[in-house]
């Protein structure tokens, strides 16, 4: 072991390990980070190792493997070489794990955050309600979707009727 990697070692805490997982970005929505999306699970201290725990928005999700090597390298960059990613599928993501502060990046980059809470968050039965999703444009709720899939599978088309403008509405999941 090095000295730069003993003293990195030495000074690494929990919540330093956090704050460095913490500023990983998604690389589909890159004004989030992986703990504005609620993904960042955990983050622990196991002898010379940092082992972070992240559940993808979906299980068949493409950006998990540029995560896990993002994670990586901000550990990496900070001089801490042992860090292991664990992939977690239960409990499944949820929308109600996104930061507040995550929703108000989505519609200031112009994708409509989700609205509502999931049927993960412990509501029972189906109860069909078409909401209006309010434009991150013009804050119209006059809006219609145009497909059920827009650039991801999280993800929804929709446009506004008042400015005409398409954008994406990041499903309640």
């Amino acid at each position: 072991m090095s000295i730069m990697t003993a003293k990195v070692i030495e000074t690494m805490t929990p919540e330093r390990a956090w704050a460095i997982a913490a500023t990983v970005c998604d690389p589909e929505i890159p004004v989030l980070t992986i703990e504005d999306l609620g993904i960042l699970r955990n983050v622990r201290m196991e002898d010379d190792a940092v082992e972070v725990t992240i559940t993808p928005t979906y299980s068949g999700c493409p950006a998990m493997d540029a995560i896990r090597d993002d994670i990586r390298k901000a550990f990496n960059e900070v001089g801490y070489p042992d860090v292991r990613v664990e992939l977690v599928l239960s409990p499944a993501w949820t929308t109600d794990w996104m930061t507040e502060a995550g929703k108000a990046k989505l519609k200031e980059y112009g994708i409509a955050p989700p609205s509502g809470h999931s049927k993960a968050g412990g509501h029972a039965g189906k109860v069909r309600l078409s909401l209006a999703v309010k434009c991150p444009q013009c804050s119209s709720l006059n809006t219609r979707e145009l497909t059920r899939f827009g650039s991801t599978s999280c993800k929804a088309l929709y446009v506004c009727q008042d400015c005409k403008e398409p954008f994406d509405y990041f499903k309640v999941l």
